[in-house]
């Protein structure tokens, strides 16, 4: 393995998917979703596939409390818009540890040029101006469908008066979640990810995937090797060629040879990742291997996103994994439960798992 590291993927979920042309499509949200969305606020698609909402608003607007104020209640001990539980997996609230998510701004319709703008709200309920650079930006902003596809990793520009943002436009229909990925300035803060949903009026055609370990995107093939075990560690590989030849030309992107983002099929858990060890040094390109460490929170079906840059161009190959149950008592089965039915699948299982595909997904620089 070459300058790319190791980094071990904790208490969340792993996805992948993107940039122009995308090997991987997205998933029909499945029942569980349905319910976790709903809980947090989130919307989906009615049976004749016109995207539920008025258009580009965040339909978390009316969750939580009204922007201006901060989204945690310290009497509480819990998050306004999904409970302790929800709160346990990045990504899944709104706000957490006294920050929150401010309504998102962005265009209503497909097609429609705008901006796409919000604040995160620290504690004293003003908007936050201080943040601590991580990967060598302040702020990563992910977008993606509710079903994986049309994902997006963007840099918004910071306004003096808190407010992120940058030109905005939706290219198909949907229920999208909106991923601010930081760090507050504060001494000793750790890393946040909060997320709010928008809905984009329109027909929506629903995208579905299957298990993938290879993409095609603009002629350069990503091949994946190893896999998930819920619990466990896990090695995700990831190889680069180009007509077969190894590529070796890989740059430095955000402080790393490869970048993940990980999400979890069906609540969409987020978690943002990266190679382990040292920086790259400017000018050095490694390849064609990438390696990560990876345990997922649970069994089930995982979007990995590898971010991976050559001749200054970012592109993002999109994979589908299964992380399966681990092996118990030397590798035998969990025994079948007492009334002698199986016991049921995890969400987002082989059983039960509905049938996914690949797609297309957005990557703007």
């Amino acid at each position: 393995m070459n300058a790319a590291g190791r980094l071990g993927v904790y208490g969340a979920a792993l996805v992948v998917a993107f940039g122009g042309a995308f090997g991987l499509a997205g998933a029909l949200v499945p029942d569980g979703a349905v319910e976790a969305w709903q809980g947090t606020g989130g919307r989906t698609a009615d049976p004749e596939g016109h995207a539920a909402g008025a258009g580009g608003h965040d339909a978390d607007a009316g969750d939580g409390p009204a922007a201006g104020h901060a989204g945690h209640d310290p009497g509480s001990g819990a998050e306004p818009d999904g409970g302790a539980a929800s709160a346990a997996l990045p990504g899944l609230s709104q706000s957490a540890e006294g920050y929150q998510l401010s309504a998102v701004s962005a265009p209503a319709a497909p097609g429609e040029p705008g901006a796409l703008s919000f604040r995160i709200l620290g504690p004293d309920g003003e908007a936050l101006t201080d943040y601590a650079t991580s990967h060598e930006k302040d702020l990563h902003l992910i977008v993606v469908r509710s079903d994986g596809a049309r994902f997006r990793h963007v840099h918004p520009e910071l306004a003096a008066d808190g407010t992120w943002s940058l030109p905005w436009q939706w290219e198909e229909a949907g229920s999208y979640r909106v991923y601010a990925d930081f760090t507050p300035g504060a001494d000793g803060a750790s890393g946040l990810t909060l997320s709010r949903t928008v809905q984009v009026a329109g027909d929506l055609s629903p995208m579905v995937t299957e298990p993938s370990t290879v993409a095609e995107v603009d002629g350069y093939t990503v091949t994946l090797t190893g896999g998930l075990v819920a619990g466990e560690e896990g090695t995700l590989e990831f190889a680069v060629t180009r007509d077969g030849r190894p590529v070796t030309e890989l740059e430095p992107y955000l402080g790393a040879y490869g970048h993940l983002v990980a999400l979890r099929e069906g609540d969409l858990a987020y978690l943002h990742v990266h190679p382990e060890g040292e920086a790259p040094q400017p000018g050095v390109t490694a390849g064609p291997e990438v390696a990560f460490v990876g345990e997922a929170p649970t069994a089930g079906r995982y979007l990995l996103y590898l971010d991976f840059q050559v001749a200054g161009q970012v592109r993002t190959a999109a994979f589908v994994v299964d992380a399966e149950h681990p092996a118990r008592d030397g590798g035998a089965d969990p025994a079948p439960a007492e009334d002698g039915a199986d016991q049921a699948p995890a969400e987002g299982g082989a059983e039960g798992a509905p049938s996914d595909g690949g797609g297309h997904g957005d990557h703007d620089h």
